[in-house]
């Protein structure tokens, strides 16, 4: 669980825990405390513990010159100057404490009367004298033996206590280097003896105990730590579990891409809850006004500004499926109903809007008693097959509301006859739709300004679904499109088939263009292929001219479409430039 909040992600950015960042800091911060307090600490007590140190020295110190002056006054009498020094390092020996603890005597030019250290190393004039003469036996061998300078190791640290004698100062502290490192002691000049007698500790000594207090201190430190962090995370785990369930319902909206609301029903009365609390209101406000941007344009722009977080005057040529349907004699149920057509409208568009978002298609415009509707927005492949079945399925729609007026209507004739103002407004309720359907290339996208913009498509082939939608009056069918409709949905299913009606020259163009009737296979009966067989056969002779042939099959069809072809031949003939294109005056 805590490695999948550390790694959850929100785009490319990590989304890292306030709790983890909490206790990061505050470890980092209790680390820091705890070291420069123990630091600080050991520091002042590593001084305080120089200081005592010196003093202990001091004391070693006037020990040991104390024993050489009486040794001295013993040597004179006896004359037994080996015996005195002797007498001298051991008192010297007594005061040793540390591993690497340092006595000696040397004179003004660094002679050593004698060394020792409490590792067991010690010098003295009769050891050096036998060295001596070592070397000098060794020089005249031509031997290429070397030996040491046997004098005060640290000539710095001699010049500066010479200078000080001839200031007159005859004792003091003072620091030399060895072999093993840096010494720091106190020394005292013994004028009988004429040496400066020393009492020194390696730092390093002294040091190192320190350094393995902070050591042990360290782990202490980082031991404790790790305990506090582990019951810190588990009570800040508690504290912060609605910050979580708050960020992670957050996480699963940007995800989804869909505000919500967050669960507060067993969240604290803290801070983070308001916030929390406060979030939710802004989340309605803007659910709300989105719905309310959702119903007056169409889907796919609210997606774009949703995501884009803009809309933009813009627009492109694409390829679309464009379904036009109107209500058939409008303007007769407007004057019926009155204000009441409004009522009848929206339970109309109730089912007509529903039926075109079913099938992936956006509402272009409302217009009255039109709807506009495009497909392809969101699947360009099966465009012209959705806008069919959004076709059809307003159309059946429309049937089952008609079929529900006549049950109510004949419900009512069981009791009584319907007024003549009934009788008006039952007519005015049968709603009857056509549907034309065209495509191909179309502008779609905003115009208008920063101020007021809407979302439309513009093109002939949309001006072209308006006229096959008013089409479908004249040849008494509910749906009509295009031939680029039947190719494109031919291309992917063979769930329909598509009756030739005519090819017209609709008003505005120049053209003429085949137009279709598409039916289910599933929906189409015997009796209507053997309809359809003769209409097409009908149709052909009408093409080739052969009007008498083409009235014959026409009257045998028995489809209402045939009425406008008799209808437009009368009992006359084709005329001599009749190119089978039947030209429309009208819209």
């Amino acid at each position: 669980m805590f490695k999948k909040q550390v790694f959850q992600r929100v785009g490319e950015t990590r989304i890292v825990p306030i709790s983890f960042k909490i206790l990061a800091i505050f470890s980092i911060l209790l680390l820091l405390s705890n070291f420069a307090t123990n630091t600080i600490n050991l520091i002042l007590n590593q001084r305080q513990f120089f200081k005592l140190n010196n003093e202990i020295m001091v004391c070693r110190l006037k020990d040991l010159f104390s024993a050489a002056g009486n040794q001295y006054q013993i040597s004179i009498f006896s004359g037994d100057r080996n015996a005195a020094v002797e007498s001298i390092k051991s008192v010297a020996r007594k005061g040793f404490e540390l591993p690497s603890s340092y006595a000696a005597a040397f004179d003004r030019q660094g002679n050593i009367l004698f060394e020792l250290c409490a590792d067991g190393e010690e010098t003295d004039e009769l050891e050096i004298q036998r060295l001596m003469v070592l070397e000098k036996e060794a020089v005249q061998r031509d031997d290429s033996q070397v030996f040491s300078d046997y004098t005060f190791c640290d000539k710095s640290a001699l010049g500066r206590l010479n200078e000080a004698y001839e200031t007159g100062i005859y004792d003091g502290s003072l620091t030399f280097e060895t072999s093993k490192g840096e010494y720091f002691g106190v020394y005292k000049y013994q004028e009988e003896w004429q040496y400066y007698f020393v009492r020194a500790e390696l730092r390093a000594d002294t040091t190192r105990s320190t350094n393995m207090v902070l050591g042990v201190i360290s782990l202490i430190i980082i031991i404790l730590l790790a305990v506090f962090l582990i019951v810190g995370f588990n009570v800040f785990g508690r504290i912060l579990a609605n910050v979580k369930h708050i960020t992670n319902s957050l996480y699963e909206m940007q995800k989804k891409q869909q505000l919500t609301c967050i669960d507060l029903s067993n969240a604290p009365n803290d801070d983070i809850t308001y916030l929390a609390a406060s979030f939710n209101s802004l989340s309605s406000t803007i659910s709300n006004l989105l719905g309310i941007f959702q119903k007056f344009v169409s889907k796919d722009v609210v997606a774009k500004a949703y995501n884009e977080h803009q809309i933009r005057l813009e627009g492109s040529g694409q390829n679309l499926t464009i379904l036009f349907s109107d209500i058939k004699s409008f303007t007769f149920r407007t004057e019926t109903l009155g204000n009441d057509i409004i009522d009848l409208l929206n339970v109309h568009y109730d089912r007509v809007i529903h039926a075109v978002h079913v099938n992936k298609g956006v509402i272009g415009s409302i217009i009255g008693d039109a709807i506009l509707a495009i497909y392809g927005t969101e699947d360009e492949k099966n465009k012209s097959l959705d806008s069919l079945e959004a076709a059809w399925t307003i159309t059946d729609l429309t049937e089952k509301l008609r079929t529900k007026m006549i049950a109510r209507r004949e419900e009512i004739e069981k009791t009584r006859q319907l007024t003549e103002s009934e009788e008006k407004v039952y007519k005015a309720v049968l709603i009857d739709v056509g549907v034309g359907i065209d495509g191909g290339n179309v502008f779609y996208g905003n115009i208008g300004s920063n101020e007021h913009m809407t979302n439309t498509v513009i093109g002939d082939n949309v001006n072209s679904a308006s006229r096959l939608e008013g089409l479908t009056r004249i040849y008494h069918l509910p749906v009509i499109c295009s031939e680029y409709i039947k190719q494109d949905v031919e291309a992917v299913t063979d769930k329909y088939v598509f009756y030739e009606i005519d090819t017209v020259q609709v008003k505005g163009k120049t053209e003429g263009k085949k137009i279709y009737y598409p039916v289910k296979k599933e929906n189409t009966s015997e009796e209507q292929l053997e309809k359809f067989e003769i209409y097409s056969k009908g149709l052909k002779a009408y093409y080739e001219g052969d009007w008498t042939e083409a009235r014959k099959l026409f009257k045998n069809c028995a489809l209402e479409c045939t009425e406008v072809f008799l209808e437009r031949m009368g009992n006359g003939k084709a005329p001599a430039d009749w190119s089978g294109i039947w030209t429309m005056t009208t819209k």
